[in-house]
């Protein structure tokens, strides 16, 4: 008797000792997928019913879009040509870099539509590489924010600091702020710009502080672009919050401000330029571009051609789907055409 109790309660050990170190998961209707799903098969109704409605969807949406951006009245115009005097069409970056030549210029633009107030005016840029990694870095975040970080320009350089003292903004961005202008007439009457609401709320608010004002900016040996104002603050400091905005490619548009009165189809625009910034070194464009917006925002087609694109294309598959579901039929879930049931032998034809 001893022994086989001896026996029993060593197997019972050996038992619990394995239970205790199995590697096997506890049991569960989640763990092994026993949970209830919906598993939809895709029958032909199906599939040529979902292809039909995406583009009964899909197309009105980008008739819609295209009309929309048809709508928008938009004048664009390069400059950074025209602006150049006689004899330096062969010495651009002389031309540029030197303070004794005229940067004023005078442009002619014509309305070719009405265009309804607010007519929005921008700046393009072209061949401006803003995503450069050095360039991105080349900011204080935590100086732009508040006083107390004045002197936090680690990360600045080389626009870090004029000698001892810190340079506030700091960084390549900053320093390398736009500073062409334009001041618009029509009829020989001044036409306003208006830099307010050109800023995002939220980056005036969290972003640039309103007791952090420049310092040192634009003193060094090399002047990048435009200057500002020591006696207000960087939350107030527009143009420079729009430009700290940086793009992602190469090409891209900036707010410069507001005109907040319509313009007449066939008026001829006069405006005059200062022609600051050097573009001509790294073979960049400038241009000037006004324009109104719609709904969709400006102009822009490409969204309404993706639209018609993907729902063409969806009501195209979805003809075909049908053509072969009428020429040529067959049963949902029929086990002839599984591959052992066509080769009972197991043998490839």
């Amino acid at each position: 008797m001893n022994a086989k109790g001896s026996a029993g309660d060593e197997g019972s050990e050996s038992s619990s000792f394995s239970k205790k170190n199995s590697k096997r998961p506890k049991y569960s209707r989640f763990t092994q997928q026993e949970l209830p799903a919906c598993k939809p098969i895709l029958t032909p109704g199906w599939v040529i019913s979902t292809f039909i409605a995406v583009g009964i969807v899909f197309i009105p949406i980008g008739l819609a879009s295209l009309s929309a951006s048809e709508r928008v009245v938009e004048i664009s115009h390069r400059y950074d040509r025209d602006c150049v005097p006689e004899g330096f069409d062969n010495d651009l970056v002389g031309y540029i870099q030197s303070p004794k030549t005229n940067k004023t210029c005078t442009v002619t633009l014509t309305v070719p539509k009405q265009m309804k107030q607010p007519i929005y005016i921008y700046y393009q840029l072209d061949n401006f590489y803003q995503n450069h990694r050095r360039y991105v870095k080349s900011r204080s975040d935590k100086q732009l924010r508040s006083k107390e970080y004045e002197r936090d320009t680690s990360s600045c350089a080389p626009e870090a600091t004029n000698g001892d003292a810190p340079i506030v903004p700091c960084g390549l961005i900053a320093w390398s702020l736009f500073n062409d202008t334009y001041q618009f007439s029509v009829n020989e009457k001044s036409l306003q710009v208006s830099k307010k609401g050109i800023a995002w709320i939220s980056d005036q608010k969290h972003k640039f502080g309103s007791d952090v004002y420049p310092k040192n900016f634009q003193r060094g040996g090399l002047i990048g672009g435009a200057k500002l104002n020591s006696s207000i603050p960087l939350s107030e400091q527009v143009d420079l919050i729009v430009w700290m905005r940086t793009a992602a490619l190469p090409t891209f548009r900036k707010l410069f401000g507001k005109i907040e009165v319509d313009l007449e189809a066939n008026q001829r625009i006069s405006v005059v330029i200062e022609n600051n910034y050097n573009t001509y070194s790294f073979g960049g464009k400038k241009k000037l571009v006004l324009s109104t917006t719609s709904w969709i925002g400006g102009k822009n087609e490409f969204l309404g051609v993706a639209y018609l694109t993907v729902g063409g294309l969806c009501l195209f598959l979805a003809m075909c789907f049908i053509l072969v579901y009428v020429i040529k039929p067959r049963p949902l879930g029929d086990p002839s055409y599984l591959s052992w049931n066509r080769n009972p032998a197991g043998h490839m034809n």
